[in-house]
């Protein structure tokens, strides 16, 4: 899911920056899980997202992690590079990231969306944090890893993404919905409506 420039309605609550802070360090840890356990040489193999490799996707993660602090006028400057040392470049990522929301100043930081006015941790909690579950799974299928995901990130997800609605559908964002037999999981129910083949 592209979420560069992405914000939510003005007219929504903004979160809580130590509870953005606190589920962005969940969320992170069931990635960083499926970085770490890439296999030697897997990093080239191809993701359920079309046209991209495991490599390919994290860098898609690494850029929204640079990108949407971006927006309130935060740099963040990382050094190693993805196609040098995935793993160790993940992990800059994710420190630089937390450490922005960890501080609550730079984490309420206000600008002007989409969708009207919004803040820096609303659109990581509710955007990147979609990101985050959703391309643990990709990760976990490209690179033959557990695929299970948190119970509780699966309905958030899923209850977003309905809202989201046909904007799911534009061009590089998700596929078509994909049909799954009535008694499937709602893991497989959330993936299949963003166009995975569970």
């Amino acid at each position: 899911m592209d979420t560069a420039n992405t914000a939510t309605n003005a007219d929504t609550p903004q979160p809580d920056t130590a509870e953005t802070a606190e589920r962005y360090r969940e969320r992170s840890a069931e990635f960083t899980r499926r970085v770490e356990g890439v296999p030697e040489g897997r990093w080239e193999s191809p993701t359920p997202c079309a046209g991209w490799t495991a490599r390919d996707l994290l860098r898609h993660m690494i850029d929204n992690h640079t990108n949407m602090p971006g927006h309130v006028g935060i740099a963040i400057d990382l050094r190693i590079r993805v196609e040098d040392d995935p793993v160790a470049a993940w992990h800059e990522a994710r420190t630089a990231l937390q450490e922005v929301l960890d501080d609550p100043e730079q984490a309420a930081t206000e600008f002007d969306g989409y969708f009207g006015r919004t803040s820096l941790a609303r659109t990581i909690d509710d955007f990147l944090g979609f990101d985050l579950v959703v391309h643990a799974w990709d990760l976990a299928r490209a690179t033959g890893q557990d695929e299970t995901l948190p119970a509780a990130e699966v309905a958030r997800v899923f209850e977003s993404a309905r809202q989201l609605g046909e904007t799911l559908r534009m061009e590089g964002v998700c596929g078509p919905e994909v049909s799954v037999p009535e008694s499937a999981s709602e893991q497989d129910r959330m993936l299949a409506y963003l166009g995975r083949r569970p």
